[in-house]
């Protein structure tokens, strides 16, 4: 393999991983947008804005400065993140997530699964009970926020 072929591999590679950083970055920045924009219209300009800070710098060839510009690109990514970012709800984080986890796996006997549904039914009954006291109706509500 010739000395040119070997410069060549060499450069292609190292392009190819900083397209992939570069596009890491941009998905990264773009998502940290979400949290910074209280409304959609803020958030469509600002995301106007970060496009334009990313398509000035398109057409840069040398190596050297491409990877300088990521680098700076990436101190101030981290330099302006949200204290509190948004969180799905039903993500890992969220407000939602295992809310109502499963059962515990273990004993699967006969006696186990009758005791549980029996408990379950009267902690329903209980919960029944205590809402009509309070004049306060439950609303079950397994799925999504209205506005999802």
């Amino acid at each position: 393999m010739s000395a040119a072929a070997v410069s060549t591999a060499g450069y292609l590679a190292r392009r190819a991983a900083q397209k992939e950083r570069v596009r890491i970055l941009y998905r990264r920045a773009l998502k940290e947008t979400l949290n910074w924009a209280v409304h959609r219209h803020l958030f469509y300009q600002d995301a106007s804005d970060l496009r334009e800070r990313f398509e000035a710098n398109k057409h840069v060839e040398d190596l050297d400065t491409i990877d300088r510009l990521i680098a700076d690109a990436e101190a101030s990514h981290n330099k302006w993140r949200h204290p509190d970012p948004y969180i799905v709800p039903w993500a890992p984080g969220g407000s939602k997530f295992t809310r109502n986890p499963a059962p515990p796996s273990g004993n699967t006997s006969v006696e186990s699964c009758h005791a549980f549904k029996f408990s379950i039914v009267v902690f329903r009954y209980l919960i029944d009970c205590a809402t009509s006291l309070m004049q306060i109706e439950i609303v079950y509500d397994y799925g999504k926020e209205d506005n999802d």
